[in-house]
């Protein structure tokens, strides 16, 4: 609590800027960190918020449409520090800071709606997320306003700019209220979308548009506001362009949130039933012609630190070793820096861990252990010489080459037992003359992959009698639809990429593609629900694109990779990693195929479709060679997610403050090759922007959309038991103004920062 003496000590004044789930965490911290000082800090908080959504801000609104799916299970959702973040400072007691799951465990006792009646892995509706920020928000708020000295202002406003006034900023809003100085500003202003006119990909939909009956949306959210029905309601085709989590977010609103419904029929599958305020159809389309792959059961949440991957190979030391040998010097920042090129350096050694992964899930832990050893020396030589290599695909074949001659070597020997043509699987024990594991362990494993284990173990008990056993074998099918052949399960990258190859001639119709991709989705979504551990092509997209994406993070951020490299990485890799890791739940993804199978949804233009305006028709046309499938629009929705641009931003903010100076967009820069300029802004390693004069400005800080590009991957929700990068970047602004207390009460310290 404060003392006497900091009653009377001059207040800091910090304006934060967004009021949404970081501007939650923020409050969190400082609640705990005011409440549990010994020396009080006087301070003046005014929070700032165009939509006035505190706690949930726009996007998490609990007034939002019900058919939006989190993209994220409840048991990975926090609003607080805890435990395990290191130099945390004072926790609040454990009931002031629930998890999500929690809080729709104590709202459930309390309301008995079956809607927050949860487990960890389930996935939550987002404005139930939202309706969670809220209420936390609040009780931070709360918080702090009970300690003496510290003052909080929530104002509903738009902040268009930023004055410097001496030592200060004044905060700028568009209601032309007298500005509020602020010592400190924090920049918390989250998602947003870049004005159509400045965008070369929507320039010409917009100028069409505008002319013409066809009516274009640039930006899919808020969905309520942006997804009317006078544009798009019953009568109308509604092209979406974009099939990622946004777009599935506008086919979900345009048909459940318009009062249709999903119901089990008698052999159990979903289907759609049509309320009649929908569009006739809704044409989905993308470039790749791929919905995010569905998200599968996370069955890690059972043990968090034990089960999310770890790999032998792509690792920061490797990274820091491939920066070494064969990392091209560079000067970012002022400083010097080894670049590396993602393609050839990096993605060969997540090629390797994927292998790995899935041939360790179907044969079991002592392949694994073979594997390692075995891909070792390669490992090696392309530690010493990754640019001895043509390209990329050369060095990962060469990297998985020994992973795969094991496997292949195994499966041979597996199919053997499972066809009755070697001895029972229980006689095949003890590791072989050629480093195979033993084979009945493998069979063992196999089997629990394929058929899940109370199959697998009726299969074996035949195991004693090899004819027998190989009839049962060929006689049983499996739930998740996996090849029964040892020898048909093997790694392919292009294949888990391109699940739905395009014949060289291209489909014969429409409905064939169709008909292909529902095939897909449908052996998608069981995979699925076979969960991230027991699937291999699921454990193997997770672990290596997830629970290692810090691996990559130290590979990318400040400049880690050359210019043409960065680009790339964005440009196609950020997208396989978003399609493999970061897609919608089985739920969604049911939904998604029951519309199809309905003809509300329509996807038979497939890959490759391209939109343009036909000016005779005055409609948007979306047609692909592969399909020959053409379709017009009445509307169309860009729902792919926009990358931030200072120059574009719809928020005059940031606009503004390029033109005064006081930020500056990041530059990586060239070597031999042009300069790639993503868009976020230039910031120091403690998010304070560099000026146009190279000066850093340490009295703004950004997190969150503004710092993509100069770093990788920096949005997201808060984790329990994690120490959360959210958190110590939280922690990085606030010792800034109101330094750490050490334990005895003497000096202070500084926060140690871990980037990662």
């Amino acid at each position: 609590m404060a003392t006497d003496n900091s009653v009377n000590a001059a207040p800091i004044h910090l304006a934060i800027v967004g009021g949404g789930p970081t501007c939650t965490y923020v409050l969190e911290r400082l609640a705990a960190l005011v409440r549990g000082r010994r020396e009080a800090a006087a301070l003046e908080i005014v929070i700032y918020d165009l939509s006035g959504e505190f706690g949930p801000g726009q996007v998490h609104s609990p007034d939002q449409t019900r058919t939006s799916y989190l993209n994220r299970v409840v048991g990975q959702v926090a609003f607080a520090a805890d435990e395990s973040v290191v130099d945390a400072g004072p926790l609040l007691p454990t009931s002031e800071r629930p998890t999500l799951l929690q809080w729709c465990r104590r709202k459930f006792e309390e309301t008995g709606d079956p809607l927050y009646d949860v487990v960890a892995e389930d996935w939550p509706r987002r404005f139930v997320h939202g309706e969670a920020l809220r209420d936390q928000f609040t009780v931070y708020v709360e918080i702090l306003r009970a300690v003496e000295g510290v003052e909080v202002t929530l104002r509903q406003a738009e902040v268009v700019d930023l004055e410097e006034r001496g030592d200060r900023f004044a905060v700028l809003t568009a209601d032309g209220a007298p500005a509020y100085e602020a010592d400190y500003v924090l920049m918390l202003t989250g998602h947003s979308s870049n004005r159509p006119e400045l965008d070369p990909r929507q320039a010409p939909l917009a100028r069409f548009s505008a002319e013409h009956p066809a009516h274009f949306i640039p930006s899919a959210y808020p969905l309520e506001r942006s997804l009317t029905p006078a544009h798009t309601g019953p009568g109308t085709t509604v092209a979406c362009l974009g099939m990622g989590l946004t777009g599935i977010d506008v086919l979900l609103y345009l048909t459940e949130g318009r009062g249709g419904r999903f119901e089990r029929d008698a052999d159990g599958e979903l289907v759609y039933r049509p309320c009649g305020a929908e569009p006739d159809s809704i044409v989905a389309f993308s470039r790749s012609g791929l919905f995010t792959f569905a998200r599968p059961y996370n069955e890690k949440e059972r043990d968090i630190a034990a089960l999310e991957y770890k790999g032998p190979f792509l690792t920061t030391a490797a990274v820091a070793e491939l920066r070494r040998t064969v990392g091209v010097p560079n000067v970012i920042g002022g400083a010097p820096k080894r670049q590396l090129d993602f393609e050839r350096h990096v993605f060969p050694l997540i090629l390797l861990e994927m292998a790995l992964i899935q041939y360790g899930v179907l044969y079991g832990p002592e392949f694994r252990e073979a594997a390692v050893r075995a891909a070792q020396p390669a490992y090696e030589k392309f530690l010493a010489d990754a640019d001895a290599f043509a390209d990329h695909h050369e060095a990962g074949a060469f990297l998985v080459a020994p992973v795969e001659e094991l496997a292949r070597g195994l499966a041979e020997r597996v199919d053997d037992v499972l066809a009755g043509r070697t001895v029972q699987a229980a006689h095949l024990d003890g590791e072989s003359a050629d480093g195979l594991p033993p084979v009945d362990r493998a069979v063992r494993s196999f089997l629990t992959v394929v058929y899940g284990a109370e199959q697998a173990e009726a299969l074996l008990s035949e195991a004693g009698d090899p004819q027998a056993f190989a009839a049962a074998v060929a006689a049983a099918e499996s739930p998740w639809r996996h090849a029964t052949r040892a020898a048909e399960h093997r790694f392919s990258w292009e294949r888990t990429i391109n699940p739905v190859p395009v014949p060289e001639a291209g489909y014969a119709s429409p409905e064939e593609y169709v008909e292909t991709f529902l095939d897909f989705l449908d052996r998608d979504i069981r995979w699925a629900s076979q969960g991230n551990l027991s699937n291999p092509a699921k454990a193997a997209a997770d672990a290596a694109w997830r629970d290692m994406r810090g691996v990559v993070i130290e590979a990318v951020d400040f400049g880690g990779l050359l210019a043409s490299s960065h680009r790339t990485f964005l440009g196609v890799y950020t997208p396989h990693h978003n399609r493999l890791c970061q897609g919608a739940s089985v739920e969604a993804m049911e939904k998604v195929t029951a519309l199809i199978k309905s003809g509300r949804v329509d996807i038979s233009v497939g890959p490759g479709a391209r939109v343009e305006c036909d000016e005779e028709r005055g409609l948007f046309r979306v047609g692909s060679p592969v399909t020959g499938a053409v379709r017009y629009a009445d509307a169309l929705v860009d729902a792919r997610v926009h990358s931030f641009d200072a120059e574009r931003d719809v928020m005059p903010i940031y606009p503004n403050l390029l033109r005064r100076g006081i930020v500056r967009k990041w530059v990586n820069p060239g070597v031999g090759e042009p300069d790639f300029v993503p868009g976020g802004l230039d910031l120091t390693p403690e998010f304070h922007p560099v000026r146009a004069d190279g000066s850093v400005e340490p009295r703004i800080t950004f997190l969150g959309p503004p710092s993509e590009g100069v770093m990788y991957h920096q949005i997201g929700a808060l984790r329990p038991n994690k120490d959360h990068h959210v958190i110590r970047d939280i922690l990085c602004w606030i010792h800034a103004f109101m330094p750490q207390e050490s334990p005895a009460g003497g000096e202070t310290k500084e926060l140690e920062r871990n980037p990662s």
